[in-house]
């Protein structure tokens, strides 16, 4: 760190929305990861205040104003119970000229929209599983199957489940009209990769940086189910799947597959505009090619976390990471002071 600045640290409360009822555990969280980076911050010197975004936009905006904070860490997932608002809130920052950590609005908007990322990541020549859009799940099947259903514009394994993965065209209508209904138009339908799961960390730390790959452990799956991390299996550790699908961080893989699964996670971090943090997901098909699923520009950064996991094979501390985090944001302010000539 280069100064002690007053840090304001700013997430969403917890909102139930009428939508999915049950899945509320990634929503619920968000206030305990805020508070640990409350104590991460403070047990480097840094002033830190926890302001809560609830119903009231202006009241939490006053907040803000009256703590008057050097830097913001945005932890804001949503806005009231709608992840689809992420990059409103990020944008409501930009306006007011406010610093703050992680993605900008732009690149949080891109990523909400699945089909809109992988269309990007595309055209910029990195490998994504051929998807198409269903509005009302009569649409012409374009893809053969093993597929894989999911709505498109959630985050945190929402609405996806052992029986979102569809081997024949009835399966497919019937999870796409159960999709529809609980999330709402439209649904990705996506070619199903069938092999190994990883994910890679990204972070800035004066260049883009991938953090050691980490792989979900599918071997004492049932057979007969699909090997995915569905959301049970993400969030409820009593549940079988979540017991029964660890990660493995650093991923016990070859050189040439850890330096391909890195290189791709940082050209899609870049291509996407990330900034600060990131986690790119992947997977491999049967002969060994790797496809990127998405990218998270919000990912959980809790300390039980898969970040903070890699964050520590990496050999940096919890605090360490939200220190230079903080000095990002302190750059970007000073940039645009300079830039402007305004005082903020």
């Amino acid at each position: 760190m280069s100064s002690s600045p007053d840090i304001a640290i700013v997430y969403n409360a917890f909102e139930p929305r009428p939508t999915a009822s049950g899945e509320r555990l990634s929503e619920e969280s968000v206030a305990d990861m805020a508070r640990q980076a409350h104590d991460a911050v403070r047990s480097l010197g840094i002033g830190a205040t926890l302001v809560p975004l609830q119903r009231s936009l202006l009241h939490f905006l006053g907040r803000v104003r009256e703590v008057n904070p050097a830097a913001l860490i945005n932890l804001c997932e949503g806005y009231y119970g709608r992840p689809q608002w992420e990059s409103n809130v990020a944008g409501i920052f930009e306006l007011l000229g406010l610093a703050f950590t992680g993605n900008a609005a732009k690149t949080l908007a891109i990523c909400q929209d699945k089909f809109r990322s992988k269309a990007v990541l595309r055209a910029a020549g990195l490998p994504t599983a051929p998807a198409q859009l269903m509005f009302d799940g009569t649409e012409p099947l374009e893809l053969p199957f093993p597929l894989i259903v999911k709505p498109n514009a959630e985050d945190a394994s929402l609405g996806i489940y052992p029986d979102s993965v569809v081997r024949d065209e009835a399966s497919l209508r019937e999870r796409a009209r159960r999709c529809l209904e609980g999330y709402g138009p439209p649904v990705l339908v996506e070619a199903f990769v069938d092999g190994r799961e990883f994910n890679v960390s990204v972070m800035e730390n004066g260049g883009v940086t991938p953090l050691p790959v980490s792989e979900i452990d599918f071997s004492a799956m049932p057979k007969d189910m699909p090997r995915i991390l569905g959301y049970e299996a993400k969030w409820f550790e009593d549940h079988p799947l979540y017991q029964k699908t660890p990660p493995v961080c650093p991923a016990p893989i070859g050189d040439g597959l850890r330096a391909e699964l890195q290189g791709l996670a940082a050209a899609a971090f870049r291509t996407l505009g990330c900034r600060d943090y990131a986690r790119v997901d992947l997977r491999t098909d049967a002969k060994g090619r790797p496809f990127i699923l998405e990218v998270n520009p919000n990912p959980d950064i809790s300390e039980n976390a898969g970040f903070a996991r890699a964050l520590t094979a990496a050999g940096i501390a919890y605090p360490e990471f939200w220190g230079l985090m903080v000095d990002n944001a302190l750059g970007r302010r000073t940039a645009d002071d300079q830039a402007d000539g305004s005082e903020r």
